[in-house]
């Protein structure tokens, strides 16, 4: 290269930085400005008629938590609601809340997803003749209560196994599991996928129906010393993302719903603020946007604050040694915030 062209290429490389940071701050403001008018419009109730969809929704993982607080609302909202959890008393109780407070129906399906592939069949027996327009796949749960590498898992060998159940195959399939605890992973997966696979039928044949998966922002990039569980919660955005593309111009609405932190029984109850959502305000808020955006982080704090980290924490930061120091001291600080969790 002679001396010409190397001036030429020094006097253009600070333009093209300036193009380049420029491309990148109008990205970041699109996306930013993207998700507040989702929630601009979800908040002018400008998201779909959920009633219209069918008198039934189906919510899995129903007894406590987001699911419990989306059977509410969605009761609220006018749809009979089917519970389907592992405690037939937890069951009964919730049930009862709603046609109390509701005013709206309620069948109960009591279901162990951890004993394999024959509980399916009885689920869908379960949901044969009803009209069903929502399917809430909730149900989930971790390794444990505390970041843990993956080879020090509790129990790892029964624990891979369950959450593989619960948060995967489950979505697909069809049922609901604990959301905490020793078992989850393949539980998980299976009830995702048979779930679907009973639903969806009778919603294309109708042309209308909304599928609503619970992943996590943890299922956004690879989260050390939340590794299995993460990953499984990427399988549950990338499975949502596929059957919208598939499905949405047969009628079918499709939602990935990424959440931070909410105060429920898999987050150690951790004390609600501005940051920190109620799962009763989390499940209101998410449901608003439903036919507005199908992959969103439920409500605009979330929204905010996945997108300040996305901007701050690139993937290559949150998978060095020093992002995992910084990963432990926010958790180290989050537990202050748990009070079902021992301080030391």
């Amino acid at each position: 290269m002679d001396g010409g062209a190397a001036g030429l290429l020094a006097e253009g490389l600070p333009a093209l930085g300036a193009l380049v940071a420029l491309g990148l701050l109008l990205r970041a403001a699109w996306a930013l400005g993207q998700a507040v008018w989702t929630h601009l419009l979800a908040a002018r109730g400008r998201g779909a008629e959920l009633a219209s969809f069918g008198a039934w929704a189906v919510v899995t993982g129903a007894t406590s938590g987001i699911g419990r607080a989306y059977a509410h609302e969605l009761a609220k909202r006018g749809l009979n609601v089917v519970l389907i959890s592992r405690s037939l008393q937890k069951l009964k109780q919730v049930a009862a809340e709603i046609e109390e407070q509701h005013g709206q129906s309620t069948r109960v399906i009591e279901a162990d997803f951890t004993q394999g592939s024959e509980i399916y069949d009885s689920i869908q027996t379960a949901l044969q003749g009803l009209e069903i327009g929502i399917l809430v796949n909730n149900v989930g749960m971790t390794c444990a209560a505390e970041p843990v590498n993956f080879l020090d898992i509790p129990n790892i060998e029964k624990t891979l196994s369950d959450i593989v159940n619960c948060n995967m195959l489950s979505v697909a399939k069809g049922i609901a599991g604990r959301l905490c605890g020793t078992s989850c992973l393949m539980s998980h997966r299976r009830l995702l996928l048979q779930m679907t696979r009973i639903v969806l039928p009778q919603m294309l044949s109708r042309k209308k129906g909304v599928v609503i998966n619970l992943s996590s922002e943890a299922g956004r990039h690879p989260h050390p010393v939340a590794t299995v569980y993460s990953a499984t919660k990427r399988f549950v955005d990338f499975f949502s993302r596929g059957l919208e593309a598939e499905y949405h111009s047969q009628g079918i609405l499709v939602q990935s719903v990424l959440p931070l932190f909410v105060s429920t029984n898999m987050t150690n109850n951790i004390i609600s603020n501005r940051y920190i959502k109620t799962a009763e305000d989390f499940a209101r808020e998410a449901l608003n946007t439903v036919g507005i955006s199908s992959r969103t982080s439920g409500c605009l704090s979330h929204s905010v604050q996945s997108f300040i980290h996305e901007l701050l924490c690139p993937e290559w930061f949150r998978l060095s040694p020093l992002g995992l120091q910084c990963a432990l001291a926010l958790w180290r600080k989050l537990k202050t915030r748990m009070p079902s969790l021992k301080q030391e």
